[in-house]
């Protein structure tokens, strides 16, 4: 049997354990940073798959590691497990699926790894939908655990057909809030200073500062807190907003344009106001590397798949931040006969479909190929690398405008 017959063989042999595993998880959603659960089920799953696991990683209570060395020397690769849920939806991202299948990507590889050499982690990593201690990633980037990696490979659950990595763009959780003075607003308008007031001069701001912003910037917001009554000059209100652009050193310049209009806003009321971050981790652009794709959708087709080109609409991952500092891989896989948007019910209901569900199984064997294919291969993985540290040195030259 071939080093990829045995992958093959192991996965599919393994999933209906794994299958079980994405129903569970699906069946008990837990928001960023709050999966005891999910963080318990595929731990203790990596813990029977031989696998040395910590729990409690990067200041994250359901992060955790798996790491499986072989005796021989090799390339160290990861495989890169989320499973947090979105809140008052559930799974509606597919998060149930995409834990289990790095689980069992590693697993599998696992099968082989004493004939190739190297070692195999397992990183699990909560809180992708955000949250204040979310983006994990960011975190496990910060803390080193990616210092002597050389490779980081997932899979997300997508649609109706596959995908490979996209450029996504990066984001920034913020809130600006104001305080001002209450009065009644009637028969003492004149005594209050009126925070709402403020507030609608920031989203009015931002409504014109569009017009001279770069395509791929993206702000947008909600009013969180606005008042307590109509009679009742707000003296404390509150905005939540997500500042998106291609790269980091772009988004960081949208924010500083904001902080002003906020400290404009303030001024021309009398409030006082702040800007300030709502997680501790920004959320980096994703940095793709083509010749990392390539070796993925070779194994992807290599199994009867089909895949055609498509233009996809600009969204945000906190695989951005591990992009940023090793060659990394996130496709995007089929979980769906028909199309199914992004955190919908639709979305939530296929990833607990018969679909969704075997995009465990070969998800699991894609990104296992694929990681077979760097382990016996250093010209490979040093091409890969190459292009990658290319790739992310030009890429505020490269960004769309």
């Amino acid at each position: 049997m071939t080093l990829q017959e045995k992958i093959l063989d192991y996965a599919e042999k393994q999933y209906p354990a794994y299958r079980q595993i994405a129903l569970d998880i699906h069946a008990n959603p837990e928001t960023s940073n709050h999966e005891y659960f999910a963080c318990r089920t595929l731990s203790e799953q990596l813990k029977a798959e031989g696998f040395d696991v910590m729990v409690d990683v990067a200041g994250h209570p359901t992060g955790f590691t798996g790491v499986y060395r072989a005796k021989k020397p090799g390339p160290v690769l990861v495989f890169l497990a989320e499973f947090d849920a979105l809140p008052g939806l559930g799974h509606g991202c597919g998060h149930n699926l995409f834990g289990p299948t790095s689980v069992l990507a590693g697993a599998s590889l696992k099968q082989v790894i004493e004939e190739t050499g190297g070692e195999i982690r397992v990183y699990g990593t909560p809180g992708e939908e955000g949250g204040e201690n979310g983006s994990a990633k960011g975190s496990f980037v910060r803390e080193g655990f990616f210092r002597d990696v050389d490779a980081a490979l997932c899979v997300h659950p997508g649609s109706d057909r596959h995908e490979l990595t996209h450029a996504e763009i990066a984001c920034a959780p913020i809130r600006i809030e104001f305080r001002g003075k209450a009065s009644h607003a009637s028969s003492a308008p004149h005594e209050g200073i009126n925070a709402l007031d403020a507030l609608v001069l920031v989203f009015n701001a931002i409504g014109l500062l569009r017009q001279q912003l770069p395509r791929d910037v993206r702000i947008h917001g909600i009013v969180t807190r606005g008042g307590d009554a109509p009679n009742i000059i707000p003296d404390y209100t509150e905005g939540r907003f997500y500042v998106r652009a291609a790269t980091v050193s772009r988004m960081m310049d949208v924010i500083e344009k904001l902080k002003k209009i906020t400290e404009g806003a303030a001024l021309q009321t009398g409030c006082e106001g702040l800007l300030e971050p709502t997680q501790r981790n920004l959320i980096h652009n994703v940095v793709p590397t083509p010749s990392f794709d390539e070796v993925y959708l070779k194994n992807l087709l290599s199994l009867g798949e089909t895949y055609e080109p498509l233009n996809v609409p600009l969204g945000s991952s906190d695989v951005g931040n591990v992009s940023q500092v090793i060659p990394t891989i996130q496709p995007m896989i089929r979980i769906s006969d028909v199309p199914v948007a992004g955190h919908s019910t639709e979305k939530r209901e296929a990833c607990r479909a018969e679909t969704g569900l075997r995009s465990v199984a070969l998800g699991a064997k894609v990104l296992a190929l694929t990681a077979l294919d760097l382990l016996r291969s250093p010209e490979l993985l040093k091409k890969i690398r190459e292009d990658h540290a290319r790739a992310v040195a030009e890429q505020d030259r490269t960004a769309g405008v």
